[in-house]
């Protein structure tokens, strides 16, 4: 049996016991009955002579590399999201090298799946930014992005959720947007769980209201929205806003605590997905929506039930460094050789978080090399002064 020595939140250690090993099979050719989405990490150049706080070092290849995987598995590629560090490393010209690599991989990869995010980060929230500049901005991005042959996903601005003085500045923003965009888009509503910043977004507190004022835009632009995600972790609210949606207008979950239920649906419908997690679970993701799309309703439960607990610890308060756990399993699972982030996001989490995320993932079944697993958590360890 493998075992290491793993610290436990009180400090004190245990001998922790890997569970049997587990194999996700999943068919290449397989169509999945849900359109899957993993917003999608990068990969860090930890060799680049560069201040990592300040300035983003990218390992192209590793990066790339990683979305073939992915869609390898069935699965599409949310590109330049939350989960690349969109606004915790990445800024708007990372973003365009990154949305511009990895469009062109997607070139060499039949029936490849990739949408890009399209925000305002140029800008800098402040007083003197006026609805226009925001506008003026999206539509900086927009052109980038459809210039290269791109898919958007509209992302949650902070510039317009600070300089917004009613719904009606939302409303002109994304009717000004909307009507341009080449082919239907994915609008992104990003709670402030994921980004203090976006708190009040839709012009209200209350995600309710917001959500009605969300609803009156997909209304009116519905021949231009292919779908919404919402990430706001509350499956009660993504239901009821599932259910009110214009004919055609796809829910895209985001809600990582419970993706698992609102993929599967009800009587009513499903979500689509576009989930952080989905990076990490990659594997188990994909096998578990081919059970699905074989009617296999118990394999689909019985492989992404274990998963949940793992994504809620990954996603856990605060949610906006949920990335170091996505990146810990890239690098426990060998996707890349460190565990390094950009701007140095790496400590954004502690060693008992990293400990349990371990635990978590042996359960789920997703250490799929368990030696390399091991060995490289002791790596960690072993920075931290800890022996495993």
């Amino acid at each position: 049996m493998t075992a290491i020595t793993l610290p436990k939140a009180d400090g004190r250690s245990e001998i922790y016991e890997l569970s049997e090993a587990r194999t996700f099979v999943v068919e290449p050719s397989a169509v999945l009955p849900r359109i899957a989405y993993s917003a999608t990490h990068v990969v860090a150049d930890p060799l680049a002579d560069v201040d990592p706080w300040l300035t983003p070092a990218i390992d192209w290849d590793k990066t790339v590399a990683y979305r073939r995987y992915l869609w390898d598995l069935g699965l599409g590629v949310a590109e330049a999201m939350d989960t690349a560090q969109r606004g915790m490393g990445l800024d708007w010209n990372g973003a365009k090298d990154l949305i511009r690599h990895v469009v062109s991989a997607a070139k060499d990869v039949p029936e490849a799946v990739l949408a890009s995010g399209c925000g305002t980060d140029q800008l800098t929230p402040g007083p003197d930014v006026t609805i226009d500049d925001i506008i003026a901005a999206y539509e900086e991005q927009m052109d980038y992005i459809e210039g290269l042959g791109g898919k958007l996903i509209i992302m949650a601005s902070r510039a317009l959720a600070a300089g917004a003085t009613s719904p009606d500045d939302y409303a002109k923003v994304y009717d000004r947007i909307l009507s341009q965009a080449k082919e239907p888009v994915i609008i992104h509503w990003l709670g402030e769980m994921f980004d203090p910043a976006l708190v009040g977004y839709w012009g209200h507190a209350d995600h309710y209201a917001a959500m009605d004022v969300a609803l009156d835009v997909l209304a009116d632009h519905a021949d231009k929205v292919d779908g919404i995600k919402i990430s706001l972790l509350d499956k009660d609210k993504e239901i009821a806003m599932r259910r009110r949606l214009p004919k055609n207008v796809k829910m895209y979950t985001g809600d990582d605590f419970n993706f698992a239920e609102l993929i599967l649906g009800d009587e009513e419908g499903c979500s689509h997905a576009l989930l952080g997690i989905f990076d990490a679970i990659a594997p188990a993701a994909s096998a578990a929506l081919q059970a699905l799309g074989r009617g296999d309703t118990a394999a689909y439960n019985a492989i992404l039930e274990p998963t949940v607990p793992l994504s809620r610890h990954i996603f856990k308060a605060p949610t906006q460094f949920y990335k170091t756990g996505v990146v810990f399993m890239a690098y426990l699972n060998g996707h890349q050789d460190h565990f390094t982030l950009i701007g140095g996001q790496q400590s954004a989490r502690s060693l008992p978080h990293l400990a349990e995320l371990f635990r978590l993932a042996d359960t789920a079944g997703l250490l799929l090399d368990r030696d390399l697993a091991v060995a490289r958590m002791k790596a960690v360890l072993a920075v931290h002064g800890v022996e495993g």
